[in-house]
């Protein structure tokens, strides 16, 4: 198995076949929105291949030097409970070598589905997954960060690092109205919305 950047018909064929069988709508990022990031070198929709078969994809947005931010982590719905999640992290740190990987992991204490939301953390953390210092708030749910690195980071920087992440992805309007980097809940939790893109 190898990690690859696909093509533009490759990306366009994982998205119908597995994000949006994977994600709700709501959550998910237009492929519109994706193809013109990946354009700019912003984004990186790393596939995992087995032949010209595509197993999985970790998606990575690259918008801050030396940092990526995890987007979505899938394996196609015909392979799953391969173990390929844990393989696709895997490949993924190695892609995106010399980048801290970070991402978020959603609060199970307000999650729809507190369980799963264990479950999930529980998941990350079996496969190197440490949690940062602070916690996010994004369209009206609360995450933890998370992060995979060598050594010591600085948790300033990582949250300077998510921060301005967003700020690049996301029109200054709706950074200012519903993201807050750092998050707590003393902060209030905004009414959650539907991804941007898809309003």
């Amino acid at each position: 198995m190898e990690m690859k950047l696909p093509t533009e018909a490759q990306l366009r064929e994982v998205y119908e076949r597995d994000l949006l069988a994977s994600f709700p709508r709501a959550e998910l990022k237009p492929l519109k929105e994706m193809l013109a990031e990946m354009r700019r070198g912003e984004y990186h929709p790393w596939c995992l291949f087995e032949g010209d078969a595509i197993l999985g994809e970790a998606f990575v947005l690259v918008h801050v030097p030396g940092f990526a931010l995890f987007d979505y982590l899938c394996v196609t719905p015909q392979r799953r409970n391969d173990g390929l999640g844990s393989t696709l992290i895997a490949k993924l740190a190695e892609a995106e070598r010399g980048n801290v990987l970070f991402g978020e992991a959603e609060l199970p204490a307000y999650a729809p589905d507190p369980a799963m939301a264990e479950r999930r953390l529980a998941f990350y953390r079996r496969n190197g997954a440490k949690q940062a210092s602070y916690d996010v708030c994004e369209f009206g749910v609360p995450y933890h960060t998370l992060y995979w690195a060598e050594g010591a980071l600085d948790m300033d920087a990582l949250c300077a690092a998510h921060a301005a992440t967003y700020r690049s992805a996301v029109p200054e309007p709706a950074y200012r109205e519903w993201i807050r980097i750092p998050w707590e809940p003393s902060m209030g939790v905004p009414k959650k919305i539907p991804w941007i893109g898809q309003n």
